[in-house]
């Protein structure tokens, strides 16, 4: 099976439509995310979104799963911004957003997540173009490449 696609730059790692990705700044491993290329920002599933007061600072609070039953995971920082963006229905919502790092085939990319209740839906995280753009090549036919590729090394 080929991995890579070669186009003028860099090649292009293969990527499946559905991945298992590591989020290691928040502490999670595995986690079953969607890539979709009709997003531009990548979201992340939190619930309990809210800013706090830490002295004079204000912070994000927010509690994150791996996609698994069982508890979540809070996570503070003071990092972070509000932007308007299109849900998938079109409609305008404020959300926040955070940079943190993912771990997708061996190699670490930062990258913006919008903050958003996913419970309904089958995968935690969605990955965008934003993510997705200069480093791979999805192919929809495929799943979890990533972790078949760690179970072979």
């Amino acid at each position: 099976m080929q991995t890579s696609i070669k186009r003028a730059g860099k090649p292009k790692q293969i990527i499946g439509l559905t991945e298992l990705i590591d989020l290691p700044d928040m502490g999670l491993a595995g986690v079953p995310a969607k890539v979709d290329t009709g997003a531009y920002t990548s979201a992340l599933h939190c619930e309990r979104v809210q800013l706090i007061q830490v002295g004079n600072a204000t912070r994000l609070s927010f509690w994150v799963t791996d996609g698994r039953k069982g508890p979540g995971r809070e996570i503070q920082t003071d990092h972070f911004s509000e932007r308007t963006v299109r849900n998938s229905f079109g409609d305008a919502q404020k959300r926040y957003v955070i940079t943190t790092c993912v771990v997708l085939f061996g190699r670490r990319i930062r990258v913006e997540f919008t903050l958003a209740n996913r419970k309904r839906l089958k995968t935690p995280i969605l990955l965008g173009r934003q993510l997705v753009r200069n480093r791979f090549v999805v192919d929809v036919a495929q799943k979890n490449l990533s972790h078949q590729l760690q179970g072979s090394a």
